[in-house]
Formats: structure tokens, sequence, C-alpha cells
């Protein structure tokens, strides 16, 4: 069942284009020339409830408008969301109030905790905002310092925590009253590598345990590899690309990369021709030629050893990293 469904969105900004000479700034209010740029272009999916969904894309993509229509900050220039909702569909921008019980939202470059305010006292007060009843909150409180392992800070202000302290206390505050889904925009920027784990395996427990449904947004795709089994791929505000992770690397990556170093002179140039395999030199002196996934490296290693001795080899599987690095280099403009 859709818990999220998209249709058509559009988000266009226009502005008018700046005058240039004399009393610039006073034509420029009154000129009628505008630029109109396409920051969400027509875009559809749905998400079901229970999925964790991987929003990919380049700075400038689209992808932080998105959220911000799927929450109810912006309005579109066309377009419909609905969130399922115990009452019917909810619209964002026109049920803001209703929405916010429905939605938690952790963005890596912002809190929603009270900057002087002790840990603990940020949760109670989101406790009253959302309704939460007592007995309610105690449980879901005791559960998350667990879970986040908060009872070493809840006492300490906002202020005075770290990074990583303060992103697991955006996370609890953002499930404190059980929303059914929960958008998360930059949820590991700037975290080290345990810290990372830790919002990881909660966004994962969270989801399993609670079946809160995520869409998280993030440029680094341990996070998507960890935790997403399907992505959505956008770019110049189109989606590019809908489905499993493995779907994509087979798509966009139907090879593997095999290097080989060789030993003895091999002939002048960047290229090497082995029975039909035809491989560019590395910096380092080794070969890599890309063998199709269904094709045997067994037959490279042959044509290879017929005329040269093979000093050592690897076979390099492509993942989701190279293949969107790939995908974003091809679209970038010249």
């Amino acid at each position: 069942m859709a818990l999220i469904t998209v249709r058509e969105l559009t988000k266009e900004y226009v502005r008018a284009q700046p005058v240039q000479g004399r009393f610039a700034a006073v034509r420029t209010l009154f000129t009628r020339e505008k630029e109109r740029t396409l920051a969400v272009d027509h875009i559809d999916f749905d998400i079901d409830e229970g999925e964790i969904v991987g929003y990919l894309g380049p700075n400038g993509a689209g992808k932080s408008t998105t959220i911000k229509l799927l929450t109810g900050v912006l309005w579109p220039t066309s377009g419909t969301v609905e969130v399922a909702g115990p009452d019917g569909p909810v619209v964002p921008w026109r049920d803001r109030k209703q929405l916010a019980y429905r939605i938690g939202v952790v963005f890596g470059q912002r809190s929603q905790l009270w900057w002087d305010l002790p840990l603990v006292e940020s949760f109670r007060l989101v406790g009253a905002l959302y309704d939460v009843p007592d007995d309610r909150y105690r449980s879901n409180l005791a559960r998350l310092r667990k879970l986040l392992d908060l009872d070493e800070f809840l006492h300490t202000p906002v202020r005075q925590l770290s990074l990583g302290q303060r992103m697991r206390g955006d996370l609890a505050a953002a499930l404190l009253y059980d929303p059914p889904v929960l958008y998360l925009d930059e949820p590991t920027v700037g975290l080290d590598v345990l810290a990372k784990e830790t919002v990881r395996s909660f966004v994962d427990e969270a989801n399993r345990s609670g079946r809160t449904t995520v869409l998280l947004t993030t440029h680094d795709l341990n996070d998507v590899e960890r935790l997403c089994r399907r992505i959505l791929l956008i770019d110049h505000g189109r989606v590019l690309y809908d489905g499993a992770v493995d779907g994509l690397i087979a798509r966009y990556a139907p090879y593997r990369d095999v290097l080989v170093r060789l030993d003895g002179e091999q002939p002048g140039g960047e290229r090497l021709d082995l029975g039909g395999f035809v491989g560019e030199r590395e910096h380092d002196g080794r070969w890599r030629f890309r063998v199709g996934r269904d094709e045997p490296v067994h037959r490279l290693l042959t044509a290879a050893g017929d005329r040269h001795r093979i000093r050592d080899l690897s076979v390099v599987e492509s993942n989701l990293e190279s293949v969107v690095k790939e995908l974003y280099r091809e679209r970038r403009p010249a």
C-alpha cells in the first residue's frame, strides 16, 4: 500500500533578470525579463509503508526542494503529493497541522532542539507539542535512550553537545511521537565512523521494529548500501532511475574491470589489444580491461597468457558509488 503518492510534482522558481548599468537596482524592480528554473520537473513515485528509500542526486539536482514540498514548506507549481492517514490522505502544503503528526524530519545541518535547554527538556517540549500521552512518552523515551545511548548526555544543554550527540538527539526527537514517515536529509554529514554506524543502526532498527517508512537523502553512498533496498536517482529535477540498488548497477555498469600486470615489455601507447579485449594503461603500469558480467574472465586470461606472462591480476566489481559517480560525470555540462 502506498503511504506517499507523488504525481507530476513540479516546482519552478522565477526571478527577475538583473539589469546592468546606471540605476540597475531600481530598474531590476520593474523589468519584465524573467529567468525560470525547473528545480523539480514533473516527477512521479510511490513509497510503500515500511520502505527505506534512498533519494540521490548531485548538488542542485532537486533533492532538497522535493523534501520541502513533501514536508509542506513549499507549495508546488503543479502536481500533487498525498500522505495516507487514518482520516484520509493529507496534502502537505494544505494540511500542514495534520501532516506534522504524520512525519518526522531530521536535517543534518539544522536542529529542532532548543539550544539552551538540556536535551531531556527538548524531549519534554516535543512530547507536549505533539500531545503525546505520559505513559507513551515515557515508554518511547526509554526505548530511544537505549537504542541511541542517550543517558550520558541527556541532561547536557544542547549547545554543549558534539555533532554526533546532537544528531542522536534529533533522531530521538523526530521519532518521540511515533510518526509513520521519517524524512532524513544528510543525517550523517560530518559524523565520524562510529557515529555514522550508530545512526545507521538506529534507522534500520526503527524501520524494522516500528515499520517507520524512511526517505533518505545523502551523499554518503555507504548509508544507502547499508540501509536501502530501493533508490530514486534524480538529476536536473527529473527521476533517472527508480528501483533496486543491484538493478542500477546492472543497468549502468554491466561489466567488471580486470586489472592485469604483465611481465616484460609491452607495446608502446595507452591501449593493448589481447584477442579482442582492449585494455587501457593505468598510471601504475597495469592494464585495465572491461569484461561483461556474463562473459568468462578466463577468456581474457587465456589471451593474455598466450602472449605474455601474467605477474598479478585483480577483478574489480562495480559498486553503487562508482556507478553513481560515472552517471554524474556523464551528465555534467561540458
